[in-house]
């Protein structure tokens, strides 16, 4: 047997940091190995040190960074192993090597990308820096680099700005501009986190084939397990900086012996889950929701009101340029196209789709940040109904408070002036509910209820993690005591464990505060963990609503199913099968186009109802227990 030596060598790596008064280790005595055309996935939480290691590796880290170790490449493109870590850091031996036999794909797209550049520009500074080839020679190279990672029209997309491409679309640059020099060592930093699941399942088809036409090896940096057992050859896991198990992708899912990463897999939800399961984050969050009971009592009387939310017929478009940027007359895009569904009491709708397919948009007409075309929204509270759409003065006032929002990205929607108390006192100055010392008590009772401590309060959003920064998000939505909650894509930006935790958190507040919630996400597998009915999008529409055990498991919509086919999943004996998702040509905004629409006008698809609450866009003339066997 041959002996291939590892491409790069990773040896006691330790990475540190100032700060006041003494210093954070990052990464202590980090060991690993990437062989040559294998895909090696580094995996762990947020703050374990795995993009550290990834910067480290391309010499790119802080420059105040205090580093120590051996990173041995050995590449045959060189003719020798050299010592990353030896080589001056911007000396002409590691700048040859960066970009060039080393590429690498951010974790956010749009922020790596400079907006006052052209993508063609981007692409074409690697290959200025590298190759010695004519502008026309590279521009061909990028052409047909476009052309690889799914671009129908690549001389058009190299025009255009990373503000003109979606996010799935602007991450396929971003492959195209890490691959474009031919490297023998890929590495993806979060490759996937911020895109839903179709989307998602392009990208990692897309990375599968790349990486075996050019046989380059890849370092995959991810906490997202099911895209491990979908890419991955060799796993590392990373805890604080140091390796607690690392193996075949076989032995690590199959064979797991460090309870690290069996408690990571425990905290993944799957479609398997018994009813009444729950997920077991590493942490546990102690909460006492009892403080909060007394307010509550008077929801357990209203049952006499069985829908609190009623959406019958809603519309909403945007204009929009007909042709680029400086076009010239205006087109209608159609956002939300006669939307009607209600939500229970007491009940959680999922609201499933795309990015772009309406989901935000519909739940900022709810909470009256957009206004709509056309339809009516009744909220039912109190013994009456209030018109959503056209309320005012105190009608108004009583929807702000009974209707509240848990936001996507807990970073941006938390004011980096403001304390804690004032974050989540807010809402009650605003409305004048108590006096002073009323509103501090109130607080205090909240942030204990999201199991932080009271020091908390006098604290700035920037100096808690991710999980920490939603709960504040979540106290502050509860503050004033709302009946519905609209969850938008709340654990879309945390990892596993920590989204454990918050997914398990609003499932006891619901229960024990009589919540309902309008919870909004691409992840089939966290809204069948949360919701008790599950209403898909698709375009504007919705498309198929019912129970989450009949969707999630006998969907009849053609979209529904290709949702549900692209979700990866930890378990080496389902892998996706990429096949049958393709591969579309995107050369514009649109992804699937009138994929979708076709299959359905093919089929014959028309909406009925198929009982028990279960409305699909069913097939014509077909009788409605034909399509239930």
């Amino acid at each position: 047997m041959t002996y291939t030596p590892d491409l790069l060598r990773i040896e006691n790596l330790s990475v540190s940091f100032p700060i006041f008064g003494g210093r954070i280790n990052a990464v202590k005595n980090f060991s690993m190995r990437i062989r040559p055309g294998k895909v090696t996935a580094l995996v762990g939480e947020s703050g374990s040190g795995k993009s550290v290691i990834g910067r480290t590796i391309l010499g790119i880290e802080s420059p105040i960074a205090s580093i120590g170790g051996r990173i041995l490449y050995n590449d045959p493109a060189l003719g020798q192993s050299v010592d990353l870590l030896s080589l001056p850091r911007d000396g002409r031996q590691i700048r040859h090597i960066r970009g060039n036999r080393i590429g690498m794909i951010f974790q956010e797209p749009m922020t790596s990308f400079s907006p006052l550049h052209t993508i063609g520009n981007q692409i074409e500074e690697a290959l200025r820096i590298h190759d010695a080839s004519s502008a026309k020679d590279q521009l061909e190279r990028i052409d047909e680099m476009l052309s690889l990672v799914g671009f129908g029209d690549p001389a058009k997309v190299r025009r255009m700005y990373p503000f003109e491409l979606s996010g799935g679309m602007r991450q396929r640059a971003m492959i195209a501009a890490a691959l474009i020099c031919r490297p023998a060592l890929l590495i993806a930093d979060e490759p996937t986190t911020a895109l839903d699941v179709t989307i998602q399942a392009q990208i990692l088809k897309l990375l599968r084939d790349l990486q075996d036409r050019f046989q380059m090896a890849m370092l995959l940096i991810t906490h997202d397990l099911g895209v491990v057992t979908n890419l991955a050859d060799e796993v590392v896991v990373a805890y604080r900086g140091e390796v607690m198990e690392s193996g075949t992708v076989d032995d690590i899912f199959r064979r797991p012996v460090h309870p690290y990463p069996k408690g990571l897999m425990a905290a993944v939800p799957h479609f398997d889950m018994h009813p009444g399961e729950r997920l077991k984050p590493l942490r546990e969050i102690e909460i006492d929701s009892s403080e909060l009971l007394g307010k509550r009592k008077g929801l357990k009387g209203l049952t006499d009101q069985n829908v609190i939310l009623s959406v019958r017929h809603v519309s909403k478009s945007f204009s929009t340029k007909k042709s680029g940027f400086f076009g010239d007359g205006q087109g209608r895009t159609l956002a939300v196209n006669d939307v009607s569904f209600d939500i229970r009491r007491g009940e959680s709708l999922g609201l499933v789709g795309e990015s772009g397919c309406g989901k935000t948009t519909l739940s900022k007409i709810l909470m009256r940040g957009l206004s709509a075309d056309g339809g009516s929204v009744a909220f039912n509270t109190e013994g009456r109904s209030i018109n959503v759409l056209e309320a005012r003065g105190r009608d108004l006032e009583m929807l702000r408070q009974k209707i509240q929002m848990v936001f996507q990205d807990p970073i941006s929607s938390l004011s980096p002036r403001m304390t804690v108390r004032n974050i989540v006192g807010e809402g009650l100055e605003i409305h004048n509910r108590g006096n002073r010392s009323d509103r501090l008590a109130s607080v205090r009772r909240l942030i204990r209820t999201m199991g932080l401590d009271e020091g908390a309060l006098t604290r700035y959003p920037h100096s808690f993690s991710g999980g920490q920064r939603q709960r504040i998000g979540i106290a502050r939505a509860l503050a004033l005591g709302p009946e519905l909650l609209i969850c938008d894509e709340p654990v879309s930006a945390l990892d596993v464990s920590v989204q454990a935790q918050i997914l398990n958190l609003l499932k006891d507040l619901k229960k024990d505060l009589g919540l309902t919630y309008l919870f909004i996400s691409h992840n089939l597998a966290v809204v069948n963990y949360m919701a008790d009915r599950v209403a898909v999008m698709y375009a504007g529409r919705i498309v198929e609503i019912g129970p989450c055990e009949v969707i999630l498991r006998d969907p009849v919509h053609p979209y529904t199913r290709k949702l549900i086919a692209a979700i990866p999943v930890p378990d080496l004996d389902r892998p996706l099968d990429f096949n049958a998702l393709g591969q579309k040509k995107t050369s514009g905004f649109h992804g699937w186009g009138k994929q979708f629409d076709d299959e359905a006008g093919g089929q014959g698809l028309a909406h009925a109802d198929l009982g028990n609450g279960h409305l699909v866009l069913a097939r014509r003339n077909v009788d409605a227990r034909e399509l239930r066997s």
